[in-house]
């Protein structure tokens, strides 16, 4: 999937579309983050960023929180991807396809004020 990215500067409507997920949930033997990430960049989207959490709890109501005592507590995890809703939409039966084992998903509307790389 090849698009033109959200223009340099100039205000678009755009999505926002939040993936919530375990850290240690798998997807086709690999962490479901990665998966995801993987699947957004091949698949063209705009950009994708892994924001780990310190403390919280999904469908089961398991508190998992951050301890130095324990090798791993499955964090929260949340994907972040903005781009356009056309481009979004046509990532999400990729995306409901990676995480038949579960997560939350969320689609909202953003302004897209600037786009372009930081520096190298």
């Amino acid at each position: 999937m090849n698009h033109v990215p959200l223009a340099i500067d100039q205000m678009r409507e755009g999505r926002l579309l939040r993936i919530y997920l375990g850290e240690s949930d798998k997807t086709q033997g690999k962490l479901s983050y990665e998966a995801v990430v993987e699947a957004a960049r091949k698949e063209g989207l705009a950009g994708a960023k892994v924001l780990r959490g310190s403390t919280g709890f999904g469908a089961n109501s398991v508190v998992h929180h951050a301890s130095p005592w324990r090798l791993s507590s499955d964090l929260p995890i949340i994907i972040e991807i903005v781009d356009e809703l056309e481009i979004v939409q046509a990532f999400l039966p990729v995306l409901k396809n990676l995480l038949q084992g579960g997560g939350l998903i969320t689609l909202e509307r953003v302004r897209v004020l600037s786009y372009r790389p930081g520096e190298a």
